[in-house]
């Protein structure tokens, strides 16, 4: 569950969001507008960590921008660090690349597989609890009952065609510029107010074992 803070942040996520982007090599161009159409967010298993993917339009090209808010700094990702934010509620948060953060990658794995995971958004207001849904809403699964590792992630590229990364079994794929599309096998599609027609997020593909 998402716990949503009436709160101020600073940096606010749109302006971060903004100065980053276009540093990245899948980023666009300086000076393309830059619009947030929405969110998702995955629940923590341990939750401490915020997980938020966004949705923006960036000069007429869909892009994904994954993040995560820690409350310290994570060790051996300094290079993910992407700035500080002050949070009114919860102090000082670390703000990270989702995509070389492992507990986002593991969520990513485990959601795509399953369609279990989507963070469900809770605000309390007025001493009563309301449901707080983002407009995007995301669907996974494809995968068997079995019990499958999602964790031991290594980014082996990250550019337009995508964010790549592979585990002893996997072959997990990020679509930084997502395209309309079905579902694949194993992956995860969004839809969103005004756009009923899926975009794909991710796919899973199963590695081939080689022998020696």
């Amino acid at each position: 569950m998402a716990l949503f803070h009436a709160a101020t942040v600073t940096p606010t996520k749109s302006d971060l969001i903004a100065e980053w982007v276009p540093t990245r090599p899948w980023g666009p161009s300086p000076d393309d507008p830059i619009d947030v159409i929405g969110s998702y967010r995955f629940d923590d298993p341990e939750g401490r960590v915020g997980l938020e993917t966004h949705l923006v339009d960036a000069g007429g090209v869909l892009l994904q921008v994954p993040l995560t808010y820690r409350e310290e700094p994570l060790a051996g990702i300094e290079d993910a660090l992407i700035t500080e934010m002050e949070h009114t509620v919860l102090g000082t948060r670390w703000v990270y690349d989702g995509m070389r953060d492992p507990r986002f990658v593991i969520m990513l794995a485990a959601v795509a597989m399953t369609g279990q995971g989507e963070a469900l958004g809770m605000a309390m207001y007025e001493d009563r609890w309301y449901v707080a849904p983002t407009n995007v809403r995301i669907q996974g699964g494809g995968w068997s009952q079995k019990r499958v590792p999602v964790d031991q992630f290594e980014l082996d590229a990250d550019d337009a065609d995508g964010a790549v990364l592979r585990n002893d079994r996997f072959e997990l794929t990020m679509f930084r510029r997502p395209v309309a599309g079905p579902r694949p096998a194993i992956g995860l599609t969004a839809t969103w107010d005004g756009h009923d027609e899926p975009v794909v997020l991710a796919e899973v593909k199963v590695r081939e074992r080689t022998s020696a």
